[in-house]
């Protein structure tokens, strides 16, 4: 359904409060997941959705990473090592003890999700920092660490027959901080999920390459 033209794209900044709401709903959603469904392929990706957690919790690690040093990397990565499981497996600094359970995976994806948020509260709006698809400020680490956390739980919904359907203004926000030529008349969380690759739009097919715009705003 189209949006009324007063609830176009808000450009009003992202928050680690808007981090926080992002990650305690994904983690309340993976909770209900049966015990025995973690091994299942998430979504459209290669990996199981026990994998797909860990490298969600491994992306807000790192996000958080990147902020930490007193004068942040702007030319590369905080050189921790990251470790694949198995061949085709994500490449992780965070891993999960698996005796540990879908419970202690939620555990380590929170834990990881709070490291960013409280990163983003501390870190003054002035810092710059690292990320591969160009420097970013602490508002854009928040927006990309959102969306993340947004479309894997997209994806792990689908591999744990889950339903998923984040606030409407918070994908807003969203797309007006890291996507800003998405289209702005249609549903924000169907635009998200275009723009990230994972559906169509009417009058758009699907997009087999993309990236987000991380550019720190005036």
């Amino acid at each position: 359904m189209p949006l009324p033209a007063k609830t176009a794209y808000s450009p009003s900044s992202v928050t680690a409060d808007d981090l926080d709401l992002a990650v305690r709903l994904a983690v309340a959603l993976l909770r209900e997941a049966p015990p025995d469904a973690w091994d299942g392929t998430a979504g459209s990706l290669e990996w199981d959705c026990w994998e797909t957690v860990e490298h969600l919790a491994d992306d807000l690690f790192a996000y958080a990473a990147q902020l930490g040093p007193r004068t942040p990397p702007l030319e590369g990565e905080v050189p921790f090592v990251w470790q694949r499981r198995r061949p085709g497996g994500p490449a992780n600094v965070i891993h999960a003890d698996r005796t540990a359970g879908s419970a202690g995976l939620l555990q380590v994806l929170e834990a990881s999700g709070a490291l960013l948020v409280a990163m983003v509260r501390t870190t003054p709006s002035r810092v710059r920092a690292h990320h591969v698809f160009g420097i970013s400020d602490p508002e854009g680490f928040a927006a990309m660490g959102i969306t993340e956390t947004l479309v894997h739980t997209y994806d792990l919904a689908q591999g744990l027959g889950l339903a998923w359907s984040p606030p409407a203004d918070l994908c807003a926000r969203v797309l007006a901080r890291l996507f800003p030529d998405a289209p702005e008349s249609m549903d924000p969380w169907r635009t998200l999920l275009w723009a990230t690759g994972r559906g169509e739009l009417p009058g758009r097919s699907r997009l087999t390459t993309w990236r987000w715009d991380g550019t720190p705003r005036a």
